[in-house]
This record gives C-alpha cells, sequence and structure tokens, in this order.
C-alpha cells in the first residue's frame, strides 16, 4: 500500500492506516555488528544533556561504572554478547564475557526452577504446607496460618504473608558465615533478623529475600544435598550455565574470574566482594550469557520447544502471575508498552544486574555491572536494545486495520465526473480533483491524493478501507456529499460556492 495516495479521513483512519503502511525495517536483518554498534554509539536525536547523548564507554566513565557485560537474545538465541570496562579498579584487569559478576536476587528465579523440577518429579506440591515438607525446622505461623497456609508457591511469588524487613548486607570474606536456619531464626552469626509472619498468606504481595531463603531450606531438606549441588545437578548443569555457580565463599578457581564489587563512583570498597550465604535469594555468580541461556529456557520450555529442565506446564508457572502482585513462580511478570515481559532485577554491595525476556516473541536481554550505579546504565542499554530492535516495549498501540475494499467499479464519462470537482467542508474538509485516470480526494489535514471509484452515478468509495462518499444533487448541480467513516459515522459536507 502506497501511503503517498493515501487520504487522511480522519484521525482514527489515519492512525489505522499509517500503522499498516510504516511498518519498520525488519531487525531480523540487523547483523550482531550493526545492533552492537547502534547501543554502543551516541544516540540520533538524544538530547545533549542526556544519557543517550554519550556512547556507551562515556555513560560509564561519567556513572561511575568500571564494568558491563552485555548478552541480547533475539529469535530464542544469543545474537550477541560483549564486555566493556574494566572487572577491577585496582588491577585494571578487563572484563571480558567469560568475567562472573553477582547475580544478587537474579538469584531467586533460577533457583526457583529447582524447586519446581523437584514439584514436576513429585517431592512436594506448590500449594503444600511448608511445614509438611520441611524436617530440619518448622515456621512458627504466629497465628496467622490457621486458614491458608504458608507454601511454597506463596514463597517464591512474595505472597506468603512472610516479612523480613531487611535486604541481605552480605559478609566481608573471611567472616564467620550462619546457617540457613541461623538467618532463618535471625541468630549469631547472622547480621539480619528473624522472618516472621506479618500477614495472612495469599492476601497480599511483599517482596521477601526471607520467604526466599525458606524455600531453600524446603529444597534442600527434601533433596538432602547442599544447594550449591541441586542447582548444578537440575539446573545449571543441564542448561549449559557454565559459568555459574551458587558456592559461597566463591573457590578460588572461580574467584580468579570474578569482577570486584565498586562504590557508585566507581571506587573500590576495599573487600572485593561480600559473601552471601543466603544462595537462592542472592547467591548465585554467573555471566549475562549464561542468564540469557536461563531466559531462552524459560521462552522456549513454555512453548514446548526444549524443556531441558521443566516440562510445559511447569515452566507456564514462571510466567503465569499468582494472582496477587505481579509475580509469578520466581519471575515478575508486566506489560510494558504493548508486550508483555518476565524479568528480574538483583543488586548487591557493588553490583546491579537486569534479565528480561519477552513472553512469546523470544527475545530479551541481560546486563551485568560492577557499580552501585550500574542501574542507570542498565535503563540506558535497554532503552537503546529497545529502539535497535524495535520491541513492542516501545510500541504504540496498533489502531483496527481494514481489508482492502473489493467491489464493482461502475466506470462514468470523463466530462461526468468532472462535476464532482470541488472543495466539500463540515467536520472534515476533503478536495476532490479529477486526475488522468478519475477522481481524487485529499483530505486539508494532510496526506495524498487517494482514487475514488465510482459504484453508482453518484456514489464513489475507496479501496484501502470503507469509506463511502454519495454526492448530493439538486437542480442537476452538486451541492455536497454524505461521507461515511470507517466507523460508521456519516457526516454531511457542503460544496463551498454552492
Amino acid at each position: 500500500m502506497d501511503t503517498q495516495s493515501i487520504p487522511l479521513v480522519s484521525g482514527f483512519a489515519r492512525a489505522a492506516l499509517l500503522a499498516v503502511a510504516l511498518l519498520p525495517i525488519s531487525v531480523w536483518a540487523l547483523s550482531p555488528q550493526e545492533a552492537q554498534s547502534m547501543i554502543e554509539r551516541a544516540q540520533v536525536g538524544a538530547e545533549a544533556d542526556s544519557h543517550g547523548a554519550l556512547t556507551l564507554p562515556e555513560l560509564m566513565k561519567a556513572l561511575g561504572v568500571p564494568g558491563v557485560s552485555v548478552a541480547i537474545v533475539q529469535d530464542y538465541e544469543i545474537h550477541w554478547a560483549n564486555a566493556y570496562g574494566v572487572a577491577d579498579i585496582e588491577t585494571g584487569e578487563p572484563v571480558d564475557t567469560q568475567t562472573l559478576f553477582q547475580a544478587a536476587s537474579i538469584s531467586k528465579p533460577v533457583a526457583a526452577m529447582a524447586s519446581l523440577l523437584a514439584v514436576q518429579q513429585g517431592k512436594f506440591a506448590l500449594d503444600d504446607n511448608v511445614n509438611s515438607i520441611l524436617t530440619s525446622w518448622q515456621l512458627d505461623g504466629e497465628g496467622m496460618t490457621e486458614r491458608r497456609a504458608v507454601t511454597p508457591a506463596g514463597l517464591m511469588s512474595h505472597t506468603s504473608g512472610l516479612g523480613d524487613a531487611f535486604g541481605f548486607p552480605g559478609y566481608e570474606p573471611g567472616e564467620a558465615l550462619p546457617t540457613t536456619i541461623q538467618i532463618l531464626e535471625g541468630t549469631p552469626p547472622s547480621n539480619v533478623r528473624r522472618i516472621f509472619m506479618e500477614r495472612e498468606p495469599g492476601v497480599a504481595y511483599e517482596y521477601s529475600g526471607g520467604g526466599v531463603t525458606l524455600q531453600q531450606l524446603v529444597l534442600t531438606d527434601v533433596r538432602k544435598k547442599a544447594f550449591a549441588q541441586i542447582m548444578r545437578d537440575d539446573v545449571l548443569g543441564p542448561l549449559g550455565m557454565n559459568n555459574s555457580t551458587y558456592e559461597q565463599p566463591l573457590p578460588a578457581d572461580w574467584a580468579a574470574k570474578a569482577a570486584r564489587a565498586h562504590s557508585g563512583d566507581g571506587e573500590s570498597m576495599g573487600p572485593k566482594w561480600h559473601v552471601y550465604p543466603e544462595l537462592a535469594a542472592a547467591g548465585m555468580w554467573t555471566t549475562p550469557s549464561d542468564l540469557a541461556r536461563f531466559a531462552i529456557e524459560v521462552q522456549r520450555s513454555v512453548r514446548g520447544e526444549s524443556n531441558r529442565v521443566l516440562d510445559v506446564d511447569h515452566a507456564r508457572r514462571m510466567i503465569t502471575p499468582v494472582g496477587v502482585g505481579s509475580f509469578a513462580i520466581g519471575l515478575a511478570v508486566e506489560r510494558i508498552g504493548e508486550g508483555w515481559y518476565f524479568s528480574h532485577g538483583g543488586a548487591n554491595w557493588g553490583f546491579r544486574a537486569d534479565v528480561v525476556g519477552h513472553l512469546s516473541n523470544g527475545y530479551g536481554l541481560a546486563i551485568m555491572t560492577n557499580s552501585d550505579s550500574g542501574g542507570t546504565v542498565i535503563n540506558e542499554i535497554t532503552k537503546r536494545v529497545q529502539h535497535a530492535y524495535d520491541w513492542d516495549a516501545i510500541a504504540e498501540p496498533v489502531p483496527r486495520g481494514y481489508r482492502a475494499i473489493d467491489r464493482e467499479v461502475v466506470m462514468l464519462p470523463r466530462d461526468e465526473l468532472a462535476k464532482f470537482v470541488g472543495v466539500y467542508t463540515g467536520e472534515e474538509t476533503l478536495t476532490v480533483s479529477l486526475g488522468d485516470n478519475g477522481l481524487l480526494v485529499r483530505n486539508s489535514s494532510g496526506g495524498r491524493d487517494a482514487p475514488l471509484y465510482a459504484s453508482s452515478t453518484t456514489g464513489f468509495f475507496l479501496k484501502v478501507m470503507p469509506v463511502t462518499m454519495d454526492f448530493v444533487l439538486k437542480d442537476s448541480k452538486v451541492t455536497g456529499m454524505i461521507l461515511v467513516t470507517p466507523d460508521g459515522e456519516e457526516l454531511a459536507l457542503e460544496r463551498e460556492g454552492e
């Protein structure tokens, strides 16, 4: 369809036609190098003092982010991955795509996949009372679980009613680390308060790392082995996440390829990083490429195309909100623009990260940084990816379109057509002219001439959309027309000069 020959009959019709005619060039044609360049360079049309006016290295320097690592997912595959800057400001060691970063809270959805596998294997049910599963500890319901129990589904969707009123600050390397039960009870050497019932389960959403830590205990009680080994056997290994581990403290051979934590101005903070014994909630070390593999597995599993860990039904629990709040099992699910996405962010001491995946269209990203101010860089990169790949997160709603009209055309002599030429005004202003091949019509608010086709001696129509024009005659002279819009609205227009 040629937009240069479309009359703009109404605002609604204009939007409908332009939505069809101005479709973007397919992003499938973008090479990894072209897409990478679009994201790294200063953005065309960006305001002078905005983040978009900076190249990616300039942005990192301005915001105090020493290192950034990125992986982009397109069509259910890693389209490209790259790393920028340094892993450690003290040594100057450069970041590469194998450099490990702390995933922080992105540990939670990956851990949730392991719990869902246990559910799939019949070890427990998502709606079981956790006290019926636990063997090493029991949760005090504090009088709030008489009607509804705390369940694994509630723990992993942050709807269990548990409060903890804290994040996890972590521990300096070499400090004594608490057991999972000591974390839950808030006893030394734990540096956080105990978990507690704040409300009845299932009535509200409240993000709870303590709840996810309790689910960690559920899984280790059932599996009867260390949590890091469970994750290696059940999720990381099967997904090929070979640069990921839940071991805390980080073993020496892994530590050699791990980034340092940095402050918001990009400076060293003393210890190279903090240690997180709250493994399911905050303890994974990984790379963006491995997080992208996880996101792809979620995307493909819900379609029944991979299922290396979960079958279709259990994978869909990860993208189906439980009904209270925006979380499914492990992942947040939200509408962004015109698309639906699953995601999770992460914020540990000196690290920021994010992973995002489209629910059905096979694209997404994972970005990891080694700075407390990394979130702003992540947001800017995400915005650039959305525009480079034309994600529906930035799309306008698509107006209703119309099938081309196919009806019999009546051929009228040129001198008969000439009498309809003129300007017709009312709620719309249309100009009818006579071209080489017949009548043309144009809307005064913009657009170009479009051909009119006769259906009778006084009736005309457009082929590209359901618009008709019936000219009104008085004493054989044309005095106006009745315009019928795509919505069926009839507008009476008068011919100027009559």
